[in-house]
Order: C-alpha cells, then sequence, then structure tokens
C-alpha cells in the first residue's frame, strides 16, 4: 500500500513542496508554507492521509520519472498497451503575494496511442483531523473546511472524445474519468481559495501551459549561475535545485527536509518533523551554495541569521532551530490517528529537540559567516556586535556537556564533535575580527580556544582505539569527527586523524562504521541516545568520508565510495536523511544535509582530481 520512500519526486515553488510518487500520485502536501498541516498525507497514512492522483485507468502499467532538464518540474509517464502518457507536475513561482503560492498544476496528456486516464482528488485538511464539505461546480470542485477552502479545476484541449466531469466519490473528494487521444491535454489545478472558491482566477489548459513555460524559463536562468563545471556536474545541478527548493523565500530560511516522521527504522519510534531551520544544517547549506555561486539565496540565509542574533535567550545564547519564520515555540505532539509511514509510530509534528543544548551549532554558524564575509558580502557591525556576545557565551559553557549533533533523547554527554565547533566558533571569530579590525576580546578567545583543542587531544582521542571518540573517555567511534580536517583542527595527513579514518574504515563487527561504502553515524547499540531501534547508514556521513579520504590524498579510494554513493540515489538523483540495509531510503526526503554533502565532496574530490582521471 506505502510506495518506497526513494519512489518519489518532488517540485515546490519556494514555499513549500509536494512529493509526487512515479505512480503518479501526491502523496504528501502542506499549504500554504512547509511547515503548515497537511492537505495531502497518504505518505503517512494511506488509508486517511489523503493524495491527488492521475494515471491509467485500467491496464498493466509500467511507470518512469524524470525531471525536465535543468528543472523542478517533474514528469511521469505512464506505459500500456493503449499507448503512453505523462503528467507534468509543477509549482509556478508567482509574485510575492502569497496568496499566488501553493498552487499546484498537474498537465496531463497523451503522446502515443490513446489512453483512459482517471483522476482522483481526496484531500484530508489539518493532517485529516478536519472534516470538510465538497462543493461541485461545473469543472471545478470546491473543498471547504472551518480553516481553509481549496479548489480543484480541470480543463480539457477540445476534441476529446469524452468530456471529462468531475463527480464525488463519497469519500469527501472527487473523481473524473476521460479517454484521451494522441496530443490531447488535460490539465488540472489545485489551489487554496476564499470562501468562494469557484470566482477565484484559476488557469485553463492555455494559461497552465504559459505557466509551465515561465517556470522552466526561471529554474534554467537559476542555474545559470552555477559556477560547477566538473566531472559530476548533473549531480551538483540536481543537489543544488533540492536546495534551492527547500529555501522559504520570504524570509531566507532554509528547511532542513520538507517531510516529517518519515522512519529512519520501518515500524520504529525514530520519527522527526525535519520542516525547520536548524542553525547547523542551514548553515552548512548556505556553505554549499555559495560554493556555487549563489549569493543571492547566501544573502538571505545571513539577513534570516541576523534577525536570530538579535533575538538571543534569556541566557543570550541561540536555540538549535527555528520556524521558517523566526518562530521560538516548536512543541512537540503526535498524531494518534495516523498509523505512521508503514505503522511507523508515533507521528511526530514539531520538534522537542529546539529546547535542547547542542554546543556545535555556534561553530557551523561562525564558519558560514567567516566564508560569507570572504567570499560574499561584507557583514555590518550590528551583527558583529552580537556574535562577539555569543562568543563570549561560549567562552562560557563550551565545557558543559550537551545533546550534540545527534540530538540524543538521553543523558548530556561531553560530545567531542560538540567541543570541536565550539574550537571553530571562537577560531573564526578571531579571524573575521582580524580581518575586519573589529573589537574583539581576542586574548580571552584564543585562550578559551587553545584550551578546547589541549582538552580535546587529552580527552577525545582514545589511545585504545588509536582514533578520536564519540564522548571524553568512551570507546565509541562517531562519523561526525571525519568533519575535523575539513574545518582545520587537524590535518587531513595527521597520524591521529588517519587512524581515524582506518578505525572508521572497518567494518560494525571489527567495531568500525563502514557497511560496504556507507558510514554508520555511531552504533546505536554503543551510544545511549535514549531511543529503541535500529536506524540505517547515514547517507551525508558517507560524504563526509569521501571528503576526508580526498584531503588525505586516498583519491581512489575516496573516488570509488562517492561513484558508489551516487548509485543509492533514487531515480531522480534524490537523497533521504538514511540508507537502509537492502538499499532503501529512510528518513525524511529529501534532506539538505545529504545534498550539501555531496556538492562539497563532488567540489574538492574534482578539484585534487585534477584534469586527468
Amino acid at each position: 500500500m506505502y510506495a518506497p520512500i526513494e519512489n518519489y519526486g518532488v517540485i515546490g515553488d519556494l514555499h513549500t513542496v509536494a512529493l509526487v510518487g512515479n505512480h503518479g500520485s501526491i502523496d504528501w502536501f502542506c499549504y500554504p508554507r512547509f511547515d503548515s498541516p497537511s492537505v495531502f498525507g497518504a505518505v503517512l497514512d494511506d488509508r486517511k492521509g489523503g493524495r491527488f492522483i492521475i494515471g491509467p485507468d485500467r491496464g498493466n502499467v509500467t511507470c518512469r520519472q524524470l525531471y525536465l532538464p535543468d528543472t523542478n518540474i517533474l514528469i511521469t509517464r505512464f506505459m500500456t498497451e493503449e499507448g503512453v502518457s505523462e503528467v507534468m507536475d509543477f509549482m509556478p513561482l508567482g509574485p510575492s503575494d502569497e496568496s499566488y503560492h501553493g498552487r499546484v498544476i498537474r498537465i496531463a496528456k497523451v503522446v502515443r496511442g490513446a489512453m483512459s486516464l482517471r483522476l482522483e482528488c481526496t484531500p484530508a485538511f489539518d493532517y485529516g483531523r478536519a472534516e470538510h464539505k465538497v462543493e461541485i461546480r461545473g469543472n471545478r470542485a470546491v473543498f471547504h473546511s472551518d480553516n481553509l477552502s481549496c479548489m480543484l479545476k480541470v480543463s480539457q484541449t477540445v476534441g476529446n472524445r469524452d468530456a471529462v466531469a468531475i463527480r464525488p466519490t463519497g469519500n469527501g473528494g472527487v473523481v473524473a474519468r476521460g479517454a484521451l487521444r494522441e496530443n490531447s491535454v488535460l490539465a488540472a489545478v489545485f489551489q487554496g481559495v476564499d470562501d468562494r472558491g469557484a470566482d477565484c482566477e484559476c488557469p485553463e489548459v492555455d494559461g497552465c501551459i504559459e505557466l509551465l513555460e515561465q517556470t522552466e524559463n526561471y529554474w534554467h536562468q537559476w542555474l545559470r549561475q552555477s559556477r560547477y563545471s566538473g566531472r559530476w556536474r548533473e549531480r551538483v545541478d540536481r543537489s543544488a535545485l533540492v536546495l534551492k527548493l527547500l529555501c522559504y523565500e520570504p524570509t531566507g530560511a532554509i528547511v532542513a527536509a520538507p517531510t516529517c516522521s518519515l522512519p529512519e527504522d520501518i515500524g520504529g519510534v525514530r520519527n522527526w518533523d525535519y520542516r525547520y531551520t536548524w542553525i547547523r544544517d542551514a548553515s552548512f547549506s548556505l556553505y554549499g551554495l555559495m560554493r556555487l555561486g549563489f549569493t543571492h539565496e547566501a544573502g538571505r540565509f545571513m539577513d534570516w541569521l541576523k534577525e536570530r542574533c538579535g533575538d538571543l535567550q534569556p541566557d543570550g545564547s541561540l536555540q538549535i532551530m527555528y520556524g521558517i519564520r523566526g518562530e521560538k515555540n516548536l512543541p512537540e505532539s503526535t498524531l494518534d490517528h495516523w498509523e505512521g509511514y508503514r505503522k511507523s509510530s508515533p507521528v511526530r509534528i514539531g520538534n522537542a529537540a529546539a529546547n535542547q543544548l547542542q554546543l556545535d551549532i555556534y561553530g557551523e554558524m561562525m564558519d558560514s559567516v567567516y566564508l560569507f564575509n570572504k567570499y560574499g558580502t561584507p557583514i555590518d557591525s550590528e551583527l558583529w556586535t552580537n556574535l562577539s556576545r555569543l562568543m563570549e557565551w561560549v567562552c562560557d559553557r563550551w565545557d558543559q556537556p550537551d545533546e550534540g549533533i545527534w540530538e540524543v533523547r538521553g543523558d548530556r554527554q561531553h560530545f567531542v564533535y560538540s567541543k570541536l565547533m565550539c574550537w571553530v566558533a571562537l577560531d573564526r571569530g578571531v579571524r573575521l575580527a582580524e580581518k575586519r579590525s573589529f573589537p574583539a576580546n581576542r586574548e580571552r578567545w584564543l585562550k578559551t580556544r587553545d584550551a578546547i583543542y589541549q582538552r580535546i587531544m587529552a580527552d577525545g582521542f582514545n589511545r585504545q582505539r588509536n582514533a578520536f571518540v564519540q564522548a571524553f573517555g568512551s570507546n565509541t567511534l562517531d562519523a561526525s569527527n571525519l568533519l575535523m580536517p575539513l574545518v582545520f583542527f587537524v590535518s587531513p595527513t595527521d597520524p591521529k586523524m588517519l587512524s581515524t579514518l582506518d578505525a572508521i574504515n572497518c567494518p560494525p563487527h571489527e567495531g568500525g562504521l563502514l557497511s560496504d561504502s556507507l558510514v554508520y553515524r555511531y552504533d546505536v547499540a554503543e551510544t545511549a541516545d535514549g531511543l529503541t531501534g535500529e536506524e540505517g547508514t547515514f547517507s551525508m556521513c558517507t560524504f563526509w568520508l569521501v571528503e576526508a579520504l580526498t584531503r588525505a590524498g586516498r583519491l581512489r579510494n575516496a573516488r570509488f565510495i562517492f561513484e558508489k554513493m551516487l548509485s543509492y540515489a533514487n531515480h531522480l538523483g534524490l537523497y533521504s536523511e538514511e540508507t537502509g540495509p537492502r538499499g532503501e531510503s529512510l528518513g525524511n526526503f529529501p534532506q539538505a544535509f545529504t545534498h550539501l554533502g555531496l556538492i562539497s565532496a563532488a567540489f574538492n574530490l574534482d578539484r585534487k582530481l585534477g584534469a586527468g582521471d
């Protein structure tokens, strides 16, 4: 009943996205924003979640998907004994007026032969918690709930054998069927409306085709800014297009992923809501976008970050994550009426990790600010004043235990990666102050930075394992330590780093983290993360390994692992958070952090390989 996570593609308009399965069904769509309640949510409850499907009405069907080159316009192709049909799905990027956003357009046509197509639209407002009424007016159906109304409009080119008529299904949805001849077109538009519904502007077939052309031109013009021209240009371009889709244009925020509660362990409890902006994830994403030349997106995120730095917590700290409009309160709750993807429950919305202490975020943030100041636009004095306050906060609290990058829900620990990133924060703060001649408490920052370095070397390196470990005094490996040479904490050829690489490169039964070419973030059996169940390998950790190997000069090994990792993308080049034991996608999808990892690994590996192979 549930499609594999890797069977989906994604479309969007910089306000929200929709997941479209290769069977022609939109099974996830939140309106009007990423973090709004879902209107279609069948990916989390196949019976009650709601969906919008277009496809052949009968017969054996072979399905294929591809993107229109260099765009986020998705084509789903159906091949049957009768012929071949295609559905082009996209979301036009309209004016800044939010009422124009969240419009899903689906253009169906038969390209060979003839075919009977079936359209079924069954919304489930407010995560399926709100009842609604259906009103049919000719070729329009208006769905009214207490807090939101949406409209479906169906139009077709003249000359179809059968006029497509919308009829109610009796379960809050509508259905339409029609036989289409070769080159005939059917267009379906789903959008939010006011209570009048039918009086709202909504395009017919010709208008939809015009919007399609405008949307195609937008994506082509945007992607032309990319400076990457290396070996893996198509994969890098697709990752850049994904990152752009995850940008919330009104504020510049970047969501970690557009979905919630897609499981890291099928049937398990590791199900989280990623539709928010993590300081860590967004800072790394900014780095990737800047690396490719997308300075507008980097500047918009810096605007968002500046606002957060001007509105600190009472203790002078940042939260680890915020809503896309800067919201601080992200209460976590469960949707107990939904069974979850393949019965993986609970289905969570909101995220209690917003209240955690994660010291590493200051390092990722300061590294991105430093790079933005160097390669983008010089930062202003107001931002520097607030950053200076945060550096003092880091000096005061770096030696506290925290929940760390992996957001454990067990006891706080002295995670090595958290200390590492505190070192990065102070190091970049000192460098930025020197570069811009900003006033700074340099002596204290340098003294604290050096103390962190000495503590990591003394307590973070386990001589028995001959490797940097997860926390002070532990024996557990952690893939986050692969970032040590990437942030210039140690040389990539430092003997301690090379031995850490060797330890991580062993299979789990030998104490390592590598499964063939894929990397676990840590051993769940050895880490008290407060959760039960298993999890897959972390895709971004595999890209970190590629980059660490690249910098260590192990290029043959790095390239082989990178090429193998590319084969774990789905048919459209998209990645979820994790890869399961059968190569399946697990976790929220698509994930910004993973696509950033791909961009960074491809850029550095290509540069190291040079002109020859």
